[in-house]
């Protein structure tokens, strides 16, 4: 789903900076937004800071930043989900400035980052509504303290585990609500090489199959070109509603993805002789489960907004990030000429539709 700014009111007063403090370009560009900051008194604070040993809740960083209504991400993928879980937790928009290798989320370049601040503040912008995760759980998470020293490689710490949230009812049979928020993807994931995880897997409340295998993991749309794509998974457009569920190495003949629909929640169970299993949100470990103990995982209530300066060309990057060639048979059968005609208005009966090209352009 696509807005636009001027729909949307946005206005920026205060702004929130998540830098990969370990690349000099995004050390500079991050002095380029601060300096845009001061010339037009906008408040600007770093977040999401760990090198002091601790690291805090989505909310306690937006709070000690001010509350931030834009939240700029320097860095690759990695940096925009850490900033990404920070503006959904505000409801404020997220600008990812694109410094990474291979990644589909960031779409600003570096050289774009004062002309993308001039236009989210002059309303020039357009604003892509993406779809976040969130889960119930049979228990609160946590990660045990021994576990978590081994996962101690020089990453940082890990993040404090969720907390339950007070505004949600809680039931025996429906479980806890936890503050959770995952813009790529849930994964339950085994912790012993030697032994997978066994797991019921239900959608809406009917079992599909028990899997074993080394993860089982919800994507969502945007999800769909992370871990779920590398396990065999399928590409879905981020515009897309929907989530997928997609087994890991999984120890069944039945191995594709379920894609389903954003209302139809994913249960996830692990069964009496399974194995422990950890619970990741977007690649960090946010707690460990035993035998009996399940999350559900379903579509947020509220959504991601992003930054984008122009049409979002996500088949023209999943082409070039993923060094897709064409078959040598195709090519052997001439050059294809355009579908649709790139240089006027679509047609009346064609008027519905989204195409990444606009009248007059490339």
């Amino acid at each position: 789903m696509t807005t636009h700014a001027s729909d949307t009111g946005a206005t920026v007063n205060r702004v929130g900076l998540v830098v990969h403090g370990g690349r000099p370009e995004a050390l500079e560009a991050a002095d380029v937004v601060r300096a845009w900051c001061e010339e037009h008194t906008v408040r600007c604070a770093d977040i999401d800071v760990w090198n002091e040993g601790g690291r805090r809740t989505a909310r306690e960083e937006v709070d000690a930043a001010g509350g931030p209504d834009l939240v700029v991400t320097l860095g690759g993928d990695g940096t925009f989900l850490r900033g990404a879980r920070l503006a959904a937790v505000n409801d404020a928009l997220v600008l990812g400035v694109d410094l990474g290798r291979v990644g589909f989320l960031t779409g600003t370049s570096v050289s774009e980052v004062r002309a993308a601040l001039d236009a989210v503040r002059g309303n020039r912008i357009r604003i892509d509504s993406r779809m976040l995760l969130t889960l119930r759980a049979s228990r609160p998470l946590e990660v045990p303290a021994e576990i978590e020293a081994l996962m101690d490689y020089g990453r940082g710490p890990l993040l404090p585990p969720p907390h339950v949230r007070p505004d949600c009812e809680v039931d025996d049979e429906w479980g806890i609500a936890l503050s959770v928020t995952a813009l790529n993807d849930i994964v339950l994931e085994k912790l012993s090489r030697d032994r997978q995880v066994s797991v019921g897997v239900y959608i809406s409340g009917r079992l599909l199959a028990s899997y074993s295998a080394d993860a089982l993991l919800v994507a969502t749309p945007t999800g769909s070109t992370a871990y779920s794509f590398a396990a065999g998974g399928p590409v879905l457009s981020p515009r897309a509603e929907a989530l997928v569920f997609t087994p890991v190495a999984p120890h069944m003949a039945f191995d594709r993805s379920v894609v389903t629909a954003p209302d139809e929640p994913v249960g996830l169970r692990l069964l009496e002789r399974s194995g422990q299993a950890a619970v990741s949100i977007d690649g960090q470990v946010q707690g460990v489960l035993g035998p009996g103990d399940w999350i559900g995982v379903y579509a947020a209530p509220r959504r991601l907004r992003a930054v984008r300066l122009g049409p979002m060309d996500f088949y023209g990057r999943l082409r070039e990030r993923m060094n897709l060639t064409d078959a040598p048979a195709a090519v052997a059968d001439g050059t294809p000429a355009p579908l649709w005609s790139v240089t006027t208005p679509p047609p009346g009966d064609l008027a519905h539709l989204e195409l990444l090209t606009e009248p007059g352009g490339s």
